[in-house]
């Protein structure tokens, strides 16, 4: 199930003119990088948690998880947008640098996940990834039983169905595990009926890190999935722009389809 209209790949040999959008977004990129190498050291350790659930959270925690080689700082600016007005606990989970198997990372997810629960009282909580963080997501719900914990996953620019970009960056094993004919891949393809978990996916053609762009999109026969796409922003914008932000919130409070507004600014989403 899908929201979005097909994107064709990028196999053109010539390099095609750059639209204005496409200007505007690669600016922005080169902003927020900048902005994030800044905060990075700040996301580092991993954060401590208070124990009990508050009277206030009426909704299910959401646990956030970032892309490769990054941290819970990356979230900085979403993290406050979800948490405004409380009635919602928000937190963020760092998974090892020194991962080198994207499985083991879902693992390490799934116990996370289960403290989280027992910690709060909570049957159920959500998870939104960014990049791999959302293949780490997918992955749990999907093969390791994280459908009985998790009631939606957002994904943010996370490559679904693999991706072909930087190929000299395939000495890293968790690079490898996100090629289009990983095994990785390929157990995500692999039927998965009756899963629980509702998963909505956020992709913009403008994703530096996503070859072809259409493969941050979620699209299997077997899951619930909802494909949202951005327009205006690259990759790292997907993390942090209010209007991204803002459609994050109504997918997580929404039972249905996400009810997406023009935001009127850079990024709109359809």
């Amino acid at each position: 199930m899908g929201l979005s209209t097909p994107v064709s790949g990028s196999g053109s040999a010539a390099f095609p003119p750059v639209s204005g959008a496409a200007l505007r977004a690669g600016v922005l990129e080169a902003i927020l990088f900048g902005a994030h190498l800044l905060h990075y050291p700040t996301g580092i350790r991993q954060e401590r948690h208070a124990a009990g659930n508050s009277a206030s959270d009426s909704r299910p925690p959401v646990l956030l998880l970032h892309g490769f080689s990054d941290n819970r700082s990356v979230f900085v600016l979403l993290r406050r947008a979800l948490a405004a007005g409380g009635g919602r606990r928000v937190e963020a989970y760092n998974y090892s640098p020194l991962t080198l198997d994207l499985r083991v990372a879902a693992r390490s997810l799934a116990r996370r996940v289960e403290e989280l629960c027992e910690r709060t009282g909570r049957e159920r909580i959500d998870l939104v990834g960014h990049s791999l963080g959302g293949l780490v997501g997918r992955y749990y719900v999907q093969r390791l039983g994280g459908d009985a914990r998790v009631g939606t996953l957002v994904t943010l620019g996370t490559p679904h169905s693999g991706t072909r970009v930087a190929p000299f960056m395939d000495a890293h094993p968790l690079v490898r595990q996100i090629r289009p004919d990983s095994a990785v891949i390929a157990d995500l393809r692999a039927p998965a009926p009756g899963c629980r978990t509702r998963c909505v996916a956020f992709w913009t053609e403008f994703d530096e890190l996503m070859d072809p762009p259409g493969t941050a999109r979620i699209e299997h026969p077997d899951l619930h999935a909802e494909n949202i796409e951005v327009t205006g922003i690259g990759h790292l914008a997907l993390a942090a722009h209010p209007a991204v932000a803002a459609a994050v919130l109504r997918a997580l409070d929404a039972p249905g389809p996400t009810a997406v507004e023009p935001p009127g600014d850079a990024a709109s989403v359809a």
